[in-house]
């Protein structure tokens, strides 16, 4: 019997160049082996991924892929990424420019066929790419980056799909500038094996034994691709990101790393650039990334990407009180915040598997079973942040963060509404 190969992505230093192979399933065209590839780029992290190919092929690149270009040309690679048509998947095309570049006002702006990305007619297909944030590039090293741009038509207005641009017009706005609001954002996640749809580390077809162990849980048979949280989080690091931490999830073969805390702006295109750097971690490692936030339905935990919320009020002095009032304000817009919050979340919002139930509005101190939760040293030391528990792993970062600024701190409900929702909620503001 063909024994199959478990996909592996590590990321380590200091150590030299290996090629070790064993062979994998057979396939219909003659034998096939899953190669460990293993090599020192110019970043200077060292990155083993495995990989499908005849013998021979596939090792034969790692002299050009690791090549260190910085003796020879100051030109450099910079690879633009943007959401495409769908809201949640990322695209992206390499660019060649003439020297490094520190700021993205100097990269030019580029364009897209549109038409190919659900974004625009064949008839008119051409989207223009503004380069809006940089990032160290884990993959290529050296003085490579990568860009995250947003996108817009050619006469210069944001396509539907750009939802950074309303954001940025929320975080730019006086009263939110002054409030300097700070996100921490959960981002949980599915690893899947490629060609059977089913998440790593399960039998296929079958299940493995009930939720309970897996959590932070350590061994073969509880934890399911650590060596691909641990090469994003590495490369989280090199590119720039600001990740706080990562942790297996409650449901084996999930996982979950924490981006923050991040000001404005910035928390959306941190956590975009981090779910590129995992699709192409992934894509190397053999293995699907899903955000899907139920992916497996029955007794098992979905995929949720809670967000932590406070402002310059809220962490002052007496920001108990702020942030109950956000909480009232969060609860008269709560229709138009699930309608946000990422698509397939009302299979997720059920109120079991540490969920509110969709329909209806929550908060608590220390209960992860409500749509806002405040933690017990918010509540001992009257100020902290506020935990929007509501989010689906496939929400969109920059729609998140910008509806929560504009409900707290720009919209003002009427005096009546938020007299009846402080009734409702139990709470004294």
């Amino acid at each position: 019997m063909a024994q199959a190969v478990v996909p592996a992505m590590q990321c380590q230093v200091g150590a030299k160049a290996s090629i070790r192979a064993r062979p994998a399933a057979a396939g219909s065209g003659g034998r096939v082996w899953g190669v460990r590839r293993t090599g020192r780029g110019t970043s200077g992290l060292k990155v083993r991924a495995v990989s499908t190919a005849t013998t021979g092929v596939v090792p034969r690149l790692d002299h050009l892929l690791n090549m260190d270009t910085k003796p020879y040309t100051d030109k450099i690679i910079a690879e633009y990424i943007w959401v495409g048509g769908s809201g949640i998947d990322l695209r992206s095309k390499s660019r060649t420019i003439s020297k490094p570049v520190e700021d993205p006002s100097e990269l030019p702006k580029w364009n897209y066929d549109g038409s190919s990305t659900g974004q625009a007619p064949g008839t008119d297909s051409e989207v223009i790419l503004y380069p809006q944030a940089i990032f160290k590039d884990p993959f290529r090293g050296g003085n490579n980056i990568l860009v995250m741009c947003d996108t817009y038509t050619p006469a210069g207005e944001p396509i539907p799909t750009n939802k950074r641009h309303k954001a940025a017009q929320i975080f730019s706005d006086p009263k939110v500038v002054e409030q300097v609001p700070w996100f921490g954002i959960e981002q949980e996640y599915t690893l899947m094996q490629k060609d059977v749809s089913w998440p790593l580390g399960w039998p296929v077809g079958g299940y493995p034994g009930p939720q309970g162990p897996y959590y932070c849980a350590v061994g073969a048979d509880k934890s399911f691709g650590r060596d691909i949280s641990d090469a994003h989080y590495k490369a989280c690091l090199y590119a720039g990101i600001n990740i706080s931490g990562t942790n297996g999830e409650v449901m084996p073969g999930q996982w979950e790393y924490q981006v923050g805390p991040s000001v404005g702006i910035e928390a959306g295109d941190h956590i975009w650039i981090s779910r590129y750097l995992l699709e192409r971690i992934t894509e190397q490692a053999g293995v699907v990334l899903t955000l899907d936030p139920k992916p497996i339905q029955g007794d098992w935990n979905g995929a949720g990407c809670h967000t932590n919320y406070s402002t310059k009020s809220m962490r002052e002095a007496g920001g108990f009180e702020v942030i109950k009032k956000a909480i009232l304000n969060l609860s008269l817009r709560h229709d138009l915040h699930i309608s946000a919050y990422g698509e397939g979340n009302e299979r997720r919002l059920t109120g079991l598997h540490e969920t509110a139930s969709i329909d209806t509005f929550s908060w608590g101190v220390a209960n992860r079973g409500c749509s806002i939760r405040v933690g017990r040293d918010t509540e001992a030391q009257g100020k902290g942040y506020l935990e929007d528990r509501r989010p689906a792993s496939n929400m969109d970062p920059y729609v998140v963060t910008g509806l929560l600024a504009e409900t707290t701190i720009l919209w003002e409900p009427s005096l009546e509404a938020e007299a009846l929702a402080a009734k409702k909620l139990a709470l004294k503001v």
